[in-house]
């Protein structure tokens, strides 16, 4: 690898299921190629442990940013960065992979930033090839609690409208800098159920990180990614919005904070 630096992936287990999930992973990276996808470099699977060979990402994955590193002051020009760049890339599958791609396990842990915090969206494992012509169809139900498309987990109908859900959870966690799903005094909790909770008690500043709310330009902001959130989050798919509208309305509010923070900054408001 001309002395780079590379990332490998192991099987845990060596089931027929894991050389499945890998074979897949390597068909679909292999066809993809957009700044905001980690890319393959090889393979190998004829062996006893099969192993991919990804690209080296520096900073580890959102998840670790947002819940581990708890020291570490994100900006909220930091968060819309991530915001968008998640979209876009989740967009690009929706929307210009041939087939379509639903990656079915859109979480913080695998997403994963480079030291300017540039995504790098991963694991392919559980990713669906759509069926040619068909927006919709039966799956296995695969993917992580506190993130799955409650319809896609009712139905076992998996359309991109459930990578939308996921998404709109991953944005969520980037307001609040809270768990997807977390034990609070020995009860289990969802983030998406405060959520709906702040909502319902029209108080959803109270959930929100208020190292993100501190002027009027941020508050803008937050309260259109809020509104981009609680319209990822409906309950019935075919209500959400595609990812191509919502990488368009983040990278719009994205633009309106950078004005707004530029005139600040030379005294114009």
């Amino acid at each position: 690898m001309d002395n780079k630096l590379v990332a490998i992936k192991k099987c845990k287990t060596i089931g027929e299921r894991e050389r499945k999930e890998f074979g897949k992973e390597i068909l679909i990276l292999s066809q993809l190629n957009h700044k905001n996808i980690v890319a393959i470099l090889g393979c190998c699977l004829e062996v006893e442990i099969p192993i991919l060979i990804y690209e080296f990402i520096s900073e580890g994955t959102l998840f670790d940013l947002l819940h581990r590193k708890c020291d570490v002051h994100i900006p909220l020009s930091t968060r819309l960065k991530i915001a968008q760049e998640t979209a876009e890339a989740l967009s690009y599958l929706h929307s210009w992979a041939s087939p379509i791609i639903v990656h079915s396990d859109v979480k913080t842990s695998n997403i994963l930033l480079d030291e300017n915090f540039v995504v790098k969206v991963s694991d392919f494992g559980a990713s669906v090839l759509t069926p040619c012509g068909e927006e919709e169809f039966l799956t296995h139900v695969q993917g992580t609690r506190g993130y799955l498309d409650p319809e896609y987990l009712q139905t076992g109908q998996l359309t991109v409208r459930s990578d939308v859900y996921s998404f709109g959870v991953v944005l969520l966690e980037l307001l609040t800098r809270k768990l997807a799903f977390y034990t609070d005094r020995l009860q289990v909790r969802s983030l998406v159920a405060e959520f709906y909770s702040a909502i319902k008690e029209n108080n959803v500043v109270s959930i929100l990180d208020d190292k993100i709310i501190g002027d009027e330009e941020s508050m803008d902001v937050v309260t259109e990614l809020v509104e981009i959130v609680r319209t990822c989050l409906h309950m019935e798919g075919e209500r959400r919005p595609e990812m191509r509208q919502v990488a368009a309305a983040i990278e719009s509010s994205s633009k309106s904070y950078e004005k707004s923070a530029t005139q600040r900054e030379i005294g114009l408001i």
